[in-house]
């Protein structure tokens, strides 16, 4: 492996980058959500709902994450709805699993809320200049569940498609093709539910009111609508959720297949993505670049050792570029956070 000296403190200027290698696709990570609002940076989700200040996850509600061993809401959220549905036709008279379903959604909810940009304070010509550089790919895939994308393909609708084309939103797995640019979201998004049946469908919305929604729509008594989103811990977690729905198995397929030219922007691809980078090793984009904050010589110099650690014997070309000279990395998309 090359020494840490070897690695020098230069980065390239994406524009000049993209004018000279085609890329096809873009790979988003949660750093291209912190780029617009900094408390995108939570460590996690499930930390933040055991002690969010409205209703918290109880002892009672940790111990189901404890017992299945996970910290997926997803995971959690549908083996409690499993589960109510076998005890109601087993006639078993324990409201304890729906009960805790309940809880475990509001608890969800009120953390989301918590570090979620209000739509009030997401500039129009933030969302113009995201939808711009999305639809300059054919697909842009992204692990981030927040709805800065999916606001941003709302402010021109027409530009790039979500593949959600059924008139109840939904996905389907028959009719997944598209002239247009695609956005593809690995993880699953918060606009997005699980069925009954394990489909996916998009929740009914306009753009200022889905926040909105995702509450209304999951603090309703029933059992019927699952958030499909994949939001925390070890990669074979991730996959198992990513494996049992039909929409996020799709997307996930189309990066394992994915290999033409490919930008990262905002991906640490940390031990916890251990099956994105499987998927980028399988795939062998014919280039990878990848955006770096240039915060310091030293830390450029770590991140290209990182990263050329990561893809060491694939032989895939490594590019590296300044994070800030991408659309999506320009500071002009800060939002202050409130204090």
């Amino acid at each position: 492996m090359t020494d840490f000296q070897d690695f020098d403190a230069q980065l390239e200027d994406w524009t000049v980058l993209r004018q000279s290698t085609s890329f096809s696709g873009l790979l988003l990570g949660n750093g291209a959500s912190r780029a617009v609002w900094d408390d995108f940076g939570y460590d996690s989700l499930f930390e933040n709902a055991r002690t969010v200040e409205e209703k918290p996850l109880s002892p009672s509600e940790l111990s189901v994450f404890d017992a299945l061993q996970t910290r997926s809401f997803e995971q959690v959220l549908s083996a409690l709805k499993a589960t109510s549905r076998v005890n109601k036709a087993l006639a078993v008279s324990s409201a304890a699993p729906r009960n805790r379903y309940y809880a475990i959604k509001e608890a969800l909810i009120n953390t989301v809320h918590a570090v979620h940009i209000p739509w009030r304070l997401v500039q129009a010509s933030t969302l113009a200049t995201i939808n711009r550089e999305l639809a300059s790919y054919a697909t842009v895939f992204t692990t981030n569940y927040d709805l800065l994308n999916y606001w941003a393909i709302q402010h021109d609708a027409g530009a790039v498609t979500d593949l959600f084309h059924g008139a109840d939103g939904s996905f389907d797995l028959s009719d997944c093709t598209s002239e247009k640019p695609r956005l593809l979201y690995l993880h699953g998004g918060l606009h997005l539910v699980r069925n009954q049946d394990g489909t996916a469908r998009k929740l009914p919305s306009t753009e200022g009111t889905l926040l909105g929604s995702f509450a209304i729509n999951n603090t309703i008594k029933t059992l019927d609508d699952v958030p499909l989103f994949v939001n925390e811990g070890p990669a074979q977690d991730k996959l198992k959720t990513i494996r049992s729905s039909d929409y996020l198995s799709f997307c996930y397929d189309q990066l394992l297949g994915h290999g033409d030219g490919l930008c990262l922007f905002g991906q640490a691809l940390g031990t916890q993505d251990s099956h994105i980078v499987h998927a980028l090793r399988l795939a062998r984009p014919k280039v990878l670049a990848i955006s770096i904050n240039p915060r310091s010589k030293g830390f450029i110099q770590a991140q290209k050792r990182h990263y050329a650690k990561v893809f060491e014997s694939t032989g895939i070309e490594l590019r590296f570029f300044d994070s800030k000279s991408h659309a999506l990395g320009s500071p002009t998309l800060a939002v202050p956070v409130e204090v």
